[in-house]
């Protein structure tokens, strides 16, 4: 089913508001989707998409946005372009595609990771729906089971954040809770089932140093927040906490870099085996 959009009209508000506000999404159950590689990856992850948005006019669209147009199934809308601009990112010009999206209400008390050494990652109160994406993005990319957020944070769904994921956010679990009772209700459980799993905190404070931590087995990865680093609640439940030394002027890494550095680390460990 396809139609055209030549004026503002009710779903273009929608749309708009989808940009803002978190509000809106959380009770629609939609967001928005720009950009070729996170559109892309939520079609090939098999995300529901609800519409695929295109630009109506000259230039004409290019082979990747006709194709995925005609091999989704999904239903499309054509807007002018003045009204794509509206929906777009406004440093990359008119876009040829947006897509609405449905968010998924996935629970972490119904998820098991695999056998093995699987690494979850907790990242606390994020502040910043870029720097949640990004910490998104790192995950995937070192191999982690899942993302875990607490407490009341950036939206996963804020465009700012799919976008930084690049996709990511569509290729693996990302799960909210409200505190660390959950993680380690999480934790127990997976040692029912015979996979252990510790939790070690990041923070600049830490017992060890990252590279002279074991990481044994399964790793249940704390990332602070942003500016007010790991809370009191936080530091009761860990395991072990593990600072990464730092040179220069900088204090301390932002969470994105914690957590891409501290993924590495377990990354490598793993490939290379016991010392």
């Amino acid at each position: 089913m396809s139609r055209r959009v030549s004026t503002r009209n009710a779903s273009l508000q929608q749309w708009q508001a989808y940009l803002t506000n978190r509000g809106k999404r959380n009770r629609d159950g939609r967001f928005l989707v720009q950009g070729v590689r996170p559109i892309t990856l939520a079609v090939e992850h098999r995300w529901p998409l609800e519409t695929l948005i295109y630009r109506l006019g000259e230039p004409e669209l290019s082979g990747w946005a006709r194709q995925l147009l005609e091999s989704a199934g999904v239903p499309t809308v054509g807007l002018l372009a003045e009204l794509m601009d509206e929906l777009g990112e406004k440093s990359s010009g008119v876009p040829e595609l947006v897509a609405v999206a449905c968010s998924r209400k996935s629970e972490l008390a119904e998820f098991t990771v695999r056998r093995g050494s699987p690494v979850v990652v907790v990242v606390d109160r994020p502040g910043s729906p870029g720097n949640l994406g990004t910490l998104i993005r790192s995950a995937d990319a070192f191999g982690a089971a899942a993302v875990v957020v607490t407490g009341h944070g950036a939206d996963q769904y804020d465009p700012r954040c799919v976008r930084a994921s690049t996709g990511s956010l569509f290729a693996m679990p990302v799960f909210r809770v409200p505190d660390p009772t959950h993680v380690v209700a999480f934790r127990d459980r997976h040692a029912a089932l015979g996979i252990p799993m510790s939790i070690v905190g990041t923070d600049e404070d830490g017992q060890s140093a990252l590279y002279d931590h074991p990481f044994a087995g399964g790793t249940i990865l704390v990332i602070g927040n942003e500016s007010r680093g790991m809370s009191a609640a936080w530091r009761q439940v860990c395991d072990a906490t593990v600072h990464i030394p730092v040179g220069g002027a900088a204090s301390s890494l932002g969470a994105p870099s914690a957590a891409a550095v501290a993924l590495y680390e377990i990354a490598a460990r793993q490939a290379r085996g016991p010392r």
